[in-house]
């Protein structure tokens, strides 16, 4: 959503890029009302992968508007191993993964049992029914004659009874009221509609749009928009009013991804 950020004065730039699609593409037709998160998750893929198969710079898109939705020949696709099991890279998430092996995200974290969308380089996971690994999220450990260290309890965010994975961010505040504001977010919420509605901003490499996360000191929202300066470990909370948005100013919370 086109916003301004009150404590940082930094602006979500709206507009929508040049596209193309490789011969051997596949493609989607923008019907009213849908929005690039949508398309993404009909589709395996991910916003991030989508924009940038189409050239966008932006999340606007319009009826009518032809999108290429599944990699052409120019496009780097995981190789899935004879064994059904594909081993992380630099750069993978499971949104690209998942749309390369013809699956969800949801099917490829129940295929391995992860309970979040964290994955690491060298981690291998079951990208088929048939596979069989020892444990996807994390490299298979080795056999050990010394007693295991003590665990240390999940971390946790401001409640003790939230918990999830777990880190800390930089939140500033936002407003749909601003001069040239569309009130609709990345994903298709309008706040003018629901000015009470916790939303908040997000690098999508980092928090998963239409993740459920709890935010100290504001509460459980949905991570719905995204912003031109909201990078890394930043994210924008969604208030009623201004004043709201100023006098949260500029904070370092503790976050929770729930799902």
């Amino acid at each position: 959503m086109k916003k301004q950020i009150i404590a940082l004065a930094a602006t979500t730039v709206i507009g929508g890029g040049l596209f193309s699609t490789a011969a051997s593409a596949q493609t989607y037709t923008v019907q009213k009302g849908d929005t690039l998160w949508g398309i993404s998750q009909k589709n395996g893929t991910t916003v991030q992968q989508l924009k940038s198969w189409n050239s966008l710079s932006s999340d606007l898109i319009f009826p009518k508007q032809t999108l290429e939705v599944k990699g052409g020949s120019s496009a780097a696709t995981p190789v899935q191993s004879s064994n059904g099991t594909y081993t992380v890279k630099a750069g993978d998430t499971l949104g690209k993964i998942a749309a390369a092996h013809g699956l969800s995200v949801s099917s490829l974290k129940a295929l391995n049992g992860l309970s979040s969308h964290l994955i690491h380089p060298g981690d291998q996971l079951a990208v088929s029914g048939n596979a069989k690994v020892e444990q996807a999220s994390k490299p298979a450990a080795q056999a050990s004659t010394q007693p295991a260290p003590a665990q240390k309890a999940p971390a946790k965010a401001a409640s003790s009874n939230v918990q999830g994975q777990s880190m800390t961010v930089t939140a500033t505040a936002y407003t749909a009221q601003c001069n040239g504001c569309s009130g609709v977010t990345a994903t298709g919420i309008d706040l003018n509609a629901n000015r009470n509605a916790k939303v908040i901003a997000v690098d999508p490499n980092v928090i998963p749009l239409g993740s459920k996360v709890h935010v100290e000191g504001y509460g459980t929202a949905i991570a719905g928009d995204t912003g031109g300066a909201i990078k890394g470990n930043k994210i924008d909370l969604h208030v009623p009013t201004k004043a709201e948005a100023n006098q949260w100013g500029v904070r370092t919370v503790n976050i929770t991804i729930l799902d």
